[in-house]
């Protein structure tokens, strides 16, 4: 039976590679993806040609419609500090009020897939951390506007599993970068790319020594297509992904700065409440996903990303550019983008 799925956010970075995934399948009719634009981008999603695609523009809390869908992927929130905490009303309600109108959006039985986020976590006093490590979140903190709504919705959605009849997959995601971030996201990777290719002077906070699990959006993509909707799973979550090896945010500043000569560090004060690591236990994914893991390093991954933001940003360069920057490999990228701080 041909069935319909909706992915709210589903031109940002995470959301476009997952609808590219939704095409490969031959047992849909519809795929529908509501996005209003605020970081996501309609660039994403021109390579499709898929007639089943249907792009409309809305926020999701507000997205109206007498269609009924047999799946949702909920992945409509900004993910960024600079984003969310510039508009901490509005991603609450992307994820919270998201998250129910989605709900209501469901045939009986339908699925709904959340993305969580390892924020949920806060400032961990364990590392690594298992899904059920409570963590340590400032519910009144700068960045409780993301952390404290992704665990709220989280809480909705297995009260709704437990209360009324839905199928549910939560999944916590661990610092996903790669190709289609924005060049203004505004965290780590794209941050120091961004940098890199302009003004060449990658803002480091703290000493650095802040560390992170860098995992790379194809390799994340493949296990949220298997846990969303291609293995046989009934483990409703919530369910850690990412890669597991922890690398300090210095380490990834100064390969890029090998990466791209001229690049430099430039070493500011520390963000307030900035975690000082993030690592996931994958004792638990590695029974749902068996096989599973992430295979791409992060040199291999960054060189990867730095190859698209290049592409990006030369495309995008104005006539009265300044001269571009020459990369390692003999490429270049003009200087054009201003970044966001993260």
């Amino acid at each position: 039976m041909s069935k319909k799925v909706l992915v709210s956010g589903g031109a940002g970075f995470i959301g476009s590679h997952i609808v590219d995934r939704l095409t490969k399948r031959t047992d849909l009719d519809s795929i529908v993806v509501v996005d209003n634009f605020w970081t996501g981008v309609r660039e994403n999603l021109e390579h499709i040609s898929d007639p089943r695609l249907h792009l409309v523009e809305s926020d999701v809390e507000t997205f109206a419609t007498d269609m009924r869908f047999d799946e949702v992927i909920h992945l409509a929130s900004p993910a960024s500090p600079p984003w969310y905490m510039r508009e901490p009303v509005r991603t609450i309600k992307a994820n919270l009020m998201g998250a129910l109108n989605c709900v209501d959006k469901l045939v009986p039985g339908g699925r709904i897939s959340f993305a969580s986020t390892s924020e949920v976590y806060g400032d961990p006093l364990i590392t690594p951390q298992p899904e059920s490590y409570r963590g340590q979140v400032d519910c009144t903190g700068p960045r409780s506007s993301y952390d404290e709504s992704k665990r709220c919705t989280e809480s909705l959605l297995f009260e709704l599993r437990r209360t009324s009849d839905i199928d549910l997959r939560v999944v916590r995601l661990f610092n996903v970068y790669g190709p289609r971030t924005r060049p203004d996201d505004g965290r780590a990777v794209s941050n120091f790319l961004s940098q890199a290719l302009t003004n060449g002077e990658l803002t480091v906070y703290g000493d650095g020594l802040q560390s992170r699990s860098w995992g790379y959006v194809d390799d994340i993509v493949d296990a949220l297509e298997r846990y969303f909707w291609a293995d046989s799973i009934a483990y409703p979550g919530p369910l850690n992904v990412g890669n597991d090896e922890e690398i300090p945010v210095i380490d990834i500043a100064r390969y890029i700065v090998k990466l791209v000569p001229g690049a430099r560090l430039a070493m500011c004060p520390p963000i307030p409440q900035d975690p000082t690591n993030r690592r996931p236990d994958l004792t638990l994914c590695r029974q749902i996903l068996p096989g599973w893991h992430a295979n791409i390093n992060y040199e291999d991954g960054i060189a990867r990303t730095l190859k698209w933001f290049a592409d990006k940003v030369t495309k995008g360069a104005r006539t009265d550019a300044p001269s571009p920057v020459r990369l390692a490999d003999g490429g270049s990228a003009q200087e054009e983008v201003t970044n966001a701080q993260s």
